[in-house]
């Protein structure tokens, strides 16, 4: 199950009675729980590489194993002979049971008999003794993979040749072990894992399947506890964050697997509380939007590839980030106002399958929105503020993040608020108004605080609509914020424009 993050930033109309401080201290503190969710669930995951000649069913089965089948296997790989291949590919079956993987590694130098082989000039032994490795580092008992740690230094030298399915298991293992324990981190990072990593996917930058499996194990590093002190600034020094980029290029040799796992990498890089200005040297900013918009396109054509939204949600993350915590990001490390429309698709295409992923889009929409006149124009002139307009219903804060997009783009120009006043905004107000939830109130107030600035034509619109009479029920409203902000619409607008009103019909004399 995928956790998703939904992160707050600055909101430019600061009407709402927030601070640009508390919303990062909210920011931070809703990020850390659910970072801290996903990881109980999936970021500190295992990933186990069947055989090429069984299915999962067959891995099931063979599961089984009593202490004397384990026992008696070491035993017989202890003495060379053509047998010793089938013992091996028998053992790593059995070591896919708990109990056998227990007994294995206390018998005595076992890992370094494994390492042995593993070292060997038999081709298919060196496999089968990655294979066996592979099984332990699946373990979910702790003890497993401390007793791997004679292997490790063995595992990253191997990164930079043999077979792909070699490499991969190479790889597959590092990541499983890494997370487990902090006395196998630190070890991998005094052995070099991320120096290993980067030579990696630099030689193999055209093998998707190794790609895909340094991402893997790359983001199970950056997901520890101890990342943003140990790893991400090594990571960020390295030629990684560029290889990783180069993943995300939308061209004929683009793949999804690869593509998910790099943009994960990248996500956990842009939310780690490190300066991003090396991330955005490199062209993040620039290459996650353009698959955006790539991703934005296929979606809003009906084409939804299974599992698209497993890399949707880390670029959303990236860009909104990036965002977020360089304000003053020029408008060329973005893509053209291709990304706003891409949004919006986005946005209506989960809306009703996946909510969370809708109110990730509206989150970079208002990041975008908050931070340049030119997206807000382009909401206008592309007229996707209809689009948005019609998703105000929708709750699980979709409507909160909604409204915040709308608030910027009515902050930012009064003809932008005629407009959006012009496009039906008003009536989507009142009914905004009569919801329960007070951030949405709140923010419908502050909107009709920008609409009615712009001319009293708008506050005869939304009196002909009925809002008057809902303002004048908030004068009894238990919250002081929408009471004070109710009451000063009543008087610094409607009645101000009635009396205007009133003058002007008096007849001459």
């Amino acid at each position: 199950m995928i956790m998703w993050r939904l992160s707050r930033i600055r909101h430019k109309a600061g009407r709402a009675g927030y601070s640009l401080e508390e919303f990062r201290v909210k920011r931070r503190e809703h990020e850390k729980a659910l970072r801290q969710a996903r990881r109980d669930r999936q970021l500190v995951s295992r990933r186990l590489l069947l055989n090429e000649d069984e299915g999962q069913q067959e891995a099931i089965m063979h599961t089984c194993s009593n202490e004397n089948d384990v026992v008696s296997l070491f035993h017989n790989l202890q003495h060379s002979g053509p047998e010793r291949e089938a013992h091996l590919k028998t053992l790593s079956k059995s070591l896919r049971d708990l109990s056998a993987q227990l007994i294995f590694i206390k018998q005595e130098n076992s890992i370094h008999m494994l390492v042995g082989l593993l070292t060997g000039p038999n081709t298919q032994c060196r496999l089968q003794s990655v294979r066996c490795l592979h099984e332990l580092s699946h373990s979910p008992h702790p003890s497993v993979a401390t007793a791997c740690l004679p292997a490790t230094p063995y595992l990253l030298t191997y990164l930079s040749g043999q077979s792909t399915r070699f490499t991969e298991l190479c790889l597959y293992t590092l990541g499983n072990l890494c997370p487990e324990s902090d006395v196998v981190r630190e070890k991998l990072l005094a052995q070099g894992i991320i120096p290993a990593l980067a030579c990696c996917i630099e030689n193999q930058r055209h093998n998707m399947a190794v790609m895909e499996a340094v991402g893997f194990t790359l983001s199970q590093l950056l997901q520890t506890k101890d990342a943003s002190e140990k790893i991400i600034p090594l990571v960020l020094a390295s030629s990684l964050p560029s290889h990783l980029l180069a993943v995300l290029t939308p061209d004929q040799n683009f793949a999804l697997g690869p593509a998910i796992e790099c943009a994960w990498c990248l996500h956990y890089l842009t939310c780690s509380g490190e300066d991003n200005r090396a991330l955005l040297a490199c062209g993040a900013l620039l290459q996650c939007s353009m698959l955006l918009v790539s991703l934005g396109g296929a979606v809003a054509q009906g084409n939804k590839a299974e599992g698209v939204e497993l890399l949707v949600c880390p670029l959303l993350r990236c860009v909104g980030n990036l965002l977020s915590c360089t304000p003053d990001v020029p408008d060329a490390c973005l893509s053209d106002v291709g990304l706003t429309v891409a949004l919006c698709a986005l946005l209506q295409a989960y809306v009703q399958t996946q909510p969370s992923l809708a109110r990730e889009s509206a989150w970079v929409l208002n990041n975008l929105t908050a931070r340049s006149s030119l997206f807000c124009s382009a909401l206008i002139t592309l007229n996707l503020v209809p689009n948005l307009i019609q998703l105000l219903p929708f709750s699980q804060g979709i409507n909160t993040m909604i409204l915040r997009v709308l608030a910027n783009v009515a902050h930012k120009k009064k003809e932008f608020c005629i407009q959006l006043a012009e496009f039906g905004l008003l009536s989507s107000l009142c009914a905004t108004l009569k919801m329960a939830e007070q951030a949405v109130v709140t923010l419908s107030l502050d909107i009709l605080f920008m609409l009615f600035a712009s001319g009293s034509q708008v506050v005869e619109d939304f009196a002909r609509e009925g809002g008057i009479s809902l303002l004048e029920t908030f004068q009894y409203y238990s919250e002081e914020d929408v009471r004070r902000k109710a009451v000063y619409l009543l008087e610094g607008h409607v009645l101000s424009s009635s009396s205007q009103c009133a003058v002007s019909c008096i007849p001459s004399s």
